[in-house]
């Protein structure tokens, strides 16, 4: 508290309610709806006591209640958003208990909610009231997080949230070029030489892009592992095992170069590194491979080669190995689609981007590309996603800066499909998720069993009391909270992890009661509802996207982000698509094998089949190869990148020169032709 800016203690930031989340669409009148705020609602409601006093205000004021709400002039704008400061106005209201005048000093629409906010005990109505709220920078700090007396400190004219603001190549610049007196270079000879090390190091990473300020909540998996990896590097230690996951996600292929050299490095010292990964260069650059499958799920778990790269590309069981020696390879398409329509992202200025306008074709499949951090995430999910979900989709969310966008009367809704989990709990699986769920109650009430016992559709429903076991709530776990340590899930010892009680369980279809039928595997599901084509369809996308080993009941708490990602794809797929609806995906490649990319290429290109337009963020190769189109940001991140460097085809982004993703994509396709 010695240093920190006491109104915000520290944070930098307050959150506070937005007038453009509590009034989304300024166009509407107040008896139109146009405030959504919780508790305010009803205010378009003639007999509610929010209307009768807005009525008061109307009258008072004279203003209309029938007015777009962007029609107001200031003065009436800022009565109802501050209040009346303190002046009363008399409220005529007539309710179920009487009627009465009452005098009402009117505090404003966001003082009203701030209050309502704090008076509120429960946990689901302060969460309601956060979806109107956004994170601002606080007013006395301007985010800068300290007080002025500790901003007072310079070093070179440059405070301390000057230097942590700049990004890291930056920095490495200062201070290679500061200028201190003999006395400054005493005192700070060591602090400099550690400064100096820590930052090289993470320039080594690539990660010289980003700011020493910048908020872990907003880095990703990828440039977090690598600011690990960084300290480890920093450390200098020997004989140390180092275990990694996945450490090139979220690198752009110019990128890799530099972490493979660090992972070198780290080896070189005398470390030992396992690496989990399904980079082809990453696996081409290793001394020694661990290839475990054949397949995933029940499929799996078997070590199916160990070697080098050259020694397990001559293993015909390896389906790694095969796609190492080109055996198996993603084809590139031999026509790229032609769109049916275009979008324009007009004056786009979030973050890093400078001010560009971005034409995105409609009806084909695009990929955005560039280097970490080139500004690809603010413009397709801080700006498209959020402009086109608040437009199509009615989603209370503030797009990044921009001027607008054009051409959305042609798409009539955007679905985002992210590696979130597909439920919190472990209630929600995959069969409650593509809603087949629904359809085998369906099948279970309708047997002979449930008629002669009375039992309908939502007696085989483990969220409703009935037919559920009530020891486990229909979770067949228990969680037990452990202090300190994470929680601990346990079976259910009533119904042993069926989730049912055994009157609902004695009801059979074919055999197999409704546990049975969620413990089914998707591959054993198909051949047991062949007969039944409304659920065969829905499983079958669950096959076709690579999740035959997954099972129908499996909880979502288990799945991998790119097992949820999948089952969206499914879901999507086994929808009847309209012809209008963008999809975005932010690198759906993640944690996918090369067989696994091969059918995520294919469900891609189902969609934009279609008619449907697809936004890929990608670092992938393969799938950039395939794309229609492309949209290549840069030309490097944070500060120095922001703009469009190419746009086209594949086959047009290869003659720019100063596109790093052109001269990859170069390579891919030169590759691709020779394995024809």
């Amino acid at each position: 508290p010695f240093g920190a800016c006491p109104v915000c203690f520290g944070l930098g930031y307050k959150m506070e309610f937005d007038e453009d989340l509590m009034i989304p669409d300024k166009r509407l009148s107040i008896n139109q709806g146009a405030i959504t705020v919780m508790g305010w609602q009803s205010c378009a409601d003639k007999g509610s006591f929010t209307n009768a006093i807005l009525q008061a205000l109307a009258k008072e004021y004279h203003f209309d209640l029938d007015t777009p709400f962007e029609e107001y002039p200031q003065k009436i704008h800022d009565i109802l958003i501050h209040g009346t400061n303190g002046k009363e106005v008399m409220v005529h209201y007539t309710g179920q208990r009487g009627s009465g005048v009452y005098p009402v000093a009117f505090e404003g629409l966001i003082k009203n909610v701030e209050r309502r906010y704090r008076e509120t005990a429960s946990e689901s109505s302060k969460q309601e009231y956060e979806t109107f709220m956004r994170i601002t920078p606080c007013k006395e700090c301007k985010g800068m997080r300290l007080k002025k007396e500790s901003l007072a400190v310079t070093v070179c004219d440059k405070n301390i949230y000057e230097i942590t603001s700049m990004s890291i190549r930056d920095l490495q610049k200062f201070l290679d070029t500061m200028t201190l007196t003999k006395q400054q270079q005493f005192i700070g000879e060591r602090v400099l030489k550690e400064i100096r090390a820590r930052v090289g190091f993470l320039v080594d990473v690539g990660l010289e892009y980003l700011s020493l300020a910048r908020a872990t909540a907003t880095l990703s998996g990828g440039e977090a592992q690598r600011i690990r990896l960084a300290t480890q590097i920093g450390s200098g230690l020997v004989g140390v095992c180092y275990i990694l996951d996945e450490p090139s996600i979220g690198l752009h292929q110019r990128d890799n170069d530099k972490l493979l050299n660090t992972l070198k490095n780290l080896r070189d010292l005398g470390n030992t590194l396992v690496v989990v990964e399904h980079d082809e260069d990453t696996m081409l650059a290793a001394d020694y491979i661990v290839d475990i499958g054949p397949g995933a799920g029940s499929h799996g778990g078997e070590v199916i080669a160990c070697g080098t790269a050259e020694e397990i590309m001559k293993i015909p069981e390896s389906i790694t190995g095969q796609y190492l020696s080109g055996k198996k390879r993603i084809p590139v398409p031999e026509t790229r689609r032609t769109p049916t329509g275009w979008i324009k992202v007009l004056g786009a200025q979030e973050n890093n981007l400078k001010n560009v306008d971005v034409e995105i074709p409609l009806g084909v499949m695009t990929c955005v590309t560039g280097v970490s951090g080139s500004g690809k995430s603010s413009l397709v999910n801080e700006i498209l996603y959020k402009h086109l979900a608040r437009e199509l989709n009615r989603a209370r969310c503030i797009p990044g800066r921009h001027k607008g966008i054009e051409g959305v009367e042609q798409l009539d809704k955007v679905i985002n499909i992210d590696q979130s989990p597909i439920g919190r709990t472990p209630r929600s699986n995959p069969a409650t998720y593509t809603g087949v769920f629904d359809l085998i109650r369906d099948l279970f009430a309708s047997t002979a069993d449930a008629k002669a016992k009375g039992y309908s559709k939502g007696r085989f429903s483990f969220n409703v009391k009935g037919g559920r076991c009530e020891a486990c709530g229909g979770d067949g776990i228990i969680k037990i909270e452990m202090h300190f340590l994470p929680d601990v899930y346990v079976p259910c010892e009533v119904c042993g992890g069926k989730r049912y009680n055994r009157e609902t369980l004695d009801v059979k279809y074919k055999g197999k009661s409704i546990f049975d039928v969620l413990d089914m595997t998707v591959e054993e599901a198909l051949p047991f509802f062949e007969n039944v084509p409304f659920i065969r369809r829905k499983i079958e996308t669950l096959y076709d996207v690579g999740l035959s080993y997954v099972k129908l009941g499996q909880p979502s708490t288990t799945l991998s982000g790119g097992e949820a990602q999948r089952i969206k794809l499914a879901t999507e797929l086994s929808r009847r698509s309209t012809g209008r609806t963008i999809y975005i995906l932010d690198e759906p490649t993640t944690g996918l094998h090369f067989e696994d990319v091969h059918k995520l290429v294919e469900i891609l290109h189902r969609l934009a089949d279609g008619g449907n337009t697809v936004v890929v963020i990608e670092h992938n190769l393969d799938v950039i190869k395939t794309a229609d189109y492309i949209i290549d940001m840069g030309p490097e991140g944070g500060d120095r990148g922001g703009t469009v460097i190419a746009k086209g085809t594949p086959e047009e982004i290869v003659k720019v020169k100063k596109s790093y993703t052109g001269y990859y994509v170069k390579k891919m396709l030169e590759k691709d032709k020779k394995l024809r």
